[in-house]
């Protein structure tokens, strides 16, 4: 096994990339307080290198450092370059399958991204881009990086009879499509996962394979990277008890482009919003609605009538919501380009509606 830059490059491997976070963190005192540490301070060659020994022979792996960041520190232009990096990778017949390291703070903006810009040219192709982390440093006692690691390569390896290609995540022992990560526990080694519609690592049993196969054929045509300086501006408002007009009315006087509504309940509005909203509609503001309860979907004109111009989220959450916002406004910017008469709403619509897992 080697994890080097050089000739294994041009003959069949794995490929690696690091992005930082808690997998590549290092804790002063692992030992009494392993969850006081910093993220980012160990590059990805060296993180292969604690697991050389079970990794097979055969296999070949090459690593790449994107960035080596706290992951609650990502930036839209780092996405940009991680997005065109997977595609010139996946492009590259000599790569077999990728595998990100990454931070479990974004890690589920990362997914959707990746799944939203890549999904559809990774299934294609018939390779596998899977995104892992950990919940404890690399110097901790019980460090949950090293099995995570392995686990993603070895999915990423495995023969394409067992599973499509396409963009997936993995994390202590299970797995699930990218676009369904969802953090929603502070300190559990499976965080990001266990609110996930998830199949065994090791066994990747016939319903879940075709939940997996239902959503690929549904997303047929993957979205245009922005370039790091042409993503569009999108906040997350929360709605909530004593809700004011003020907090949407500040937004109007920005170069703000969407607002992601994280609602109660099913996606419920304070009613102090609504002559705001429909204010930010008419300025061209895009609005899309979800919960703020971090699970189940939110549907159209439940529990009321959406506002016009207002779309529902489906069963993104709202940081995912965010990203496919974002990509869904850039997409509508490229169809005008080229005198196309597609709107942020056409777009989205197509990610919203992708099949639930049950």
């Amino acid at each position: 096994m080697s994890s080097k830059l050089n000739s294994l490059e041009k003959s069949p491997h794995i490929l690696v990339l690091g992005m930082g976070g808690t997998i590549a963190g290092l804790a002063p005192n692992p030992a009494d307080q392993p969850l006081q540490y910093q993220t980012g301070q160990v590059e990805v060659e060296s993180l292969l290198t604690h697991i050389e020994s079970a990794v097979p022979k055969s296999l070949k792996l090459v690593s790449k450092q994107v960035a080596n960041i706290n992951s609650q520190n990502l930036t839209e232009g780092l996405l940009s370059n991680l997005g065109e990096v997977v595609r010139a990778s996946l492009a590259n017949t000599e790569v077999l399958g990728l595998v990100i390291t990454h931070g479990t703070d974004t890690i589920e903006e990362t997914g959707v991204f990746l799944q939203l810009t890549c999904g559809n040219y990774a299934q294609i192709l018939g390779k596998r881009v899977i995104l892992t982390g950990a919940m404890l440093p690399s110097n901790a006692a019980q460090a949950d990086g090293p099995s995570n690691l392995l686990d993603a390569i070895r999915w990423a390896s495995t023969p394409l009879d067992n599973c499509p290609g396409g963009i997936y995540a993995v994390m202590d022992g299970r797995g699930c499509m990218a676009m369904d990560l969802a953090k929603r526990h502070g300190t559990a080694l499976n965080a990001p996962i266990q609110a996930s519609p998830s199949s065994s690592v090791g066994l990747f049993n016939p319903s879940w394979l075709w939940g997996v196969k239902a959503k690929q054929a549904a997303w047929t045509e993957d979205l245009p990277i922005p370039k790091g300086d042409e993503w569009p501006w999108v906040e997350i408002l929360t709605s909530h008890a004593g809700a004011r007009a003020e907090t949407i009315n500040i937004w109007l006087n920005s170069r703000v482009k969407g607002l992601v509504l994280a609602g109660s309940g099913m996606g419920g509005l304070h009613d102090a919003w609504k002559d705001s909203l429909i204010a930010a509609v008419k300025q061209g503001v895009a609005l899309v609605r979800t919960t703020r309860t971090g699970a189940g979907a939110t549907l159209s004109d439940i529990p009321e009538k959406d506002l016009e111009g207002c779309l529902a989220s489906g069963t993104l959450s709202a940081p995912r919501a965010r990203i496919a916002l974002q990509l869904a406004l850039n997409a509508e910017k490229q169809a005008q380009l080229t005198s196309k008469s597609l709107t942020w709403q056409d777009f989205f619509a197509r990610i919203a509606v992708l099949p639930e897992f049950r």
